[in-house]
């Protein structure tokens, strides 16, 4: 990187932390450094909900997702509107009127203390792991500016985070979430206009998105049912609503966000126009994701985008390598005069001659991807390097080779306080809840002082724990993916624990301490059977719950 670009990264940074320290002053107690004194306003609430969801994985692997899958990963988001008006209308007037720390301090107000326990292990469980993944994505960034070891750059990152949530808690967290999230919108919308920029002479926006089109990058709505489908509006719609609910109805690094807000009105404000603003801004990412796919239809693309891998790959094999780069260089360039030659024959009307472009440049598409994945497989095979993952390089390829001096810093400050904005949020949560709900359950006699001392060192602990889990993240491939799996295998549990908490007054704790369990078992057993794709464990754990509850209180009537 260039001086400009060290001068507004290091800039950036440091007067994150500055602000972030300077906003947690005068911290007293658990209220205040686990919910700021339930004092943040609508737009607060709702930037801290954004930011806490829309991490670095959001920010780096989208674009990758939508260049080599396109963009009908937007679909995932298709069911998040309908969860948030549930939400609104059930879940915070609830927390709010028994004034909880936790969303599972209410669960032993309505069952007992095994089920907050168990439900509040299952969170700790996935958002724990889950965070470590979120410290290694900006990880890979300051890896691949300063060719550092990433497991150091790990502990860089995990550490420099640590600095002002550690000391600041929840009102340092709201406040430099506010400020994140504008730089971060302000930033990719920059993104989005230099890929247009860029682009070469003659050659505009219409037909780029015609290259992506045509490419297959722009599928955003995919019909067809299909269990095994990853991104279809099926899944999406409905097991996007259940994962959706889950997250933002009793994920507490969600829930610390909307009852921190300073009274109902404010919550379900901020709340509701995250489920208005969320789509359209995932959308806009992944259509940047598929410009870029068109930039480099017009421009020379490496075979590999995650360098590091590439090369120790080809110090082993390398007269494979050779040869594959041979052949797909020389693909390349005739893929870009096709793209040339559509962009112009899209102008002069020249169907004819369009469609067999068309045509022969898909079917130089597919051998591009055939030589990738050739050499994906063989990276994947081997033990190169701990991260083969590729979607994750292309978007940091793209602002470090392509964008100018000084908005490549700012870039990827974005992507690393984009990282901060959620890993903050999420520390504060598991901090919330292992005090709260493992700690002190049925012991809240500590003072206001100790409170904090044990909340600050909550923090701390999970700061170590979340850096750990990062050293083996390299392993999980698509970041994006990696952490929506982990969260469908745990949330859809948790939410039916919720629902029957809501909707089924006579169930008792014993009873829904039983059946979670044996829904959860029952989500990991489809998962390692590869029965369905992801998204439906959401639905799966929700509906098992309230189901077994339900049979088991039916039997249990008819033997009395």
């Amino acid at each position: 990187m260039s001086a400009p670009d060290w001068i507004v990264l290091l800039a950036t940074l440091g007067a994150m932390i500055a602000y972030g320290l300077y906003k947690g002053r005068g911290q007293s107690g658990a209220d205040s450094y686990l919910l700021a004194n339930k004092q943040m306003p609508w737009y607060v609430v709702l930037l801290g909900v954004m930011a806490t969801q829309a991490s670095a994985i959001t920010f780096l692997s989208a674009p990758g997702q939508a260049y080599t899958d396109g963009m009908r990963f937007v679909q995932y988001y298709f069911g998040l509107p309908l969860a948030m008006i549930v939400i609104s209308v059930t879940f915070i007037p609830i927390f709010r009127k028994l004034n909880v720390y936790t969303a599972y301090e209410y669960l032993e107000q309505r069952f007992d203390r095994k089920t907050r326990l168990f439900t509040a292990i299952l969170f700790l469980l996935s958002r724990g792991l889950s965070t470590g993944i979120s410290i290694y994505a900006p990880a890979i960034i300051l890896s691949s500016i300063l060719g550092w070891n990433i497991y150091l750059t790990n502990v860089v990152m995990g550490g420099l985070l640590i600095v002002y949530t550690y000391s600041g808690g929840a009102k340092a967290v709201a406040h430099t979430q506010k400020l994140q999230f504008l730089i971060i919108l302000a930033s990719m919308a920059v993104a989005g206009y230099m890929v247009v920029h860029l682009l070469p002479q003659g050659v505009s926006m219409g037909d780029a998105l015609y290259i992506a089109g045509k490419s297959g990058k722009l599928n955003v709505i995919t019909t067809k049912f299909d269990w095994k489908d990853k991104y279809n509006i099926w899944s999406g719609i409905i097991g996007g609503f259940f994962l959706s609910l889950s997250y933002f109805g009793t994920d507490q690094s969600q829930v610390g966000r909307y009852i921190s807000g300073k009274n109902l009105h404010e919550s379900k404000m901020g709340l509701l126009l995250n489920g208005l603003i969320k789509v359209p801004m995932q959308f806009a990412i992944l259509l940047i994701g598929a410009l870029v796919f068109a930039f480099y239809s017009f421009q020379p693309a490496p075979l590999y985008f995650n360098s590091g891998a590439y090369q120790s790959y080809k110090q082993h094999d390398a007269a494979y390598v050779t040869s594959a780069e041979n052949r797909y260089y020389k693909l390349h360039r005739e893929s870009e005069q096709l793209a040339m030659r559509m962009a112009q024959n899209r102008k002069t009307g020249a169907t004819e001659d369009l469609e067999q472009d068309i045509n022969e440049f898909r079917a130089k598409g597919l051998q591009i991807k055939s030589l990738r994945d050739s050499i994906s497989v063989q990276i994947s095979a081997g033990h190169f390097t701990p991260d083969k993952n590729d979607a994750n390089y292309i978007f940091l390829y793209f602002v470090k080779n392509a964008l100018p001096k000084g908005v490549v810093g700012l870039l990827f400050a974005v992507i690393i306080l984009a990282s901060w904005g959620s890993i903050s949020a999420a520390l504060n949560s598991l901090t919330a809840s292992s005090l709260m709900d493992v700690q002190l359950a049925g012991n809240k006699s500590l003072s206001p002082r100790d409170q904090l001392r044990f909340g600050r060192l909550h923090t701390l602990a999970w700061g170590i724990f979340c850096i750990f889990v990062a050293m083996f993240a390299a392993r999980l491939g698509s970041l994006i993916e990696a952490v929506n799996i982990l969260g469908s295998l745990f949330y859809g549990t948790i939410l039916g624990i919720f629902l029957v908490a809501f909707y089924m007054k006579r169930i008792s704790g014993n009873w829904v301490f039983s059946a979670a369990i044996i829904a959860e078992t029952v989500v990991i057993i489809v998962y390692q059977l590869d029965i369905v794709s992801f998204l439906w464990l959401n639905l799966i754990g929700a509906l098992a719950v309230p189901a077994i509850c339900g049979l088991g209180y039916f039997v249990a009537k008819i033997e009395k």
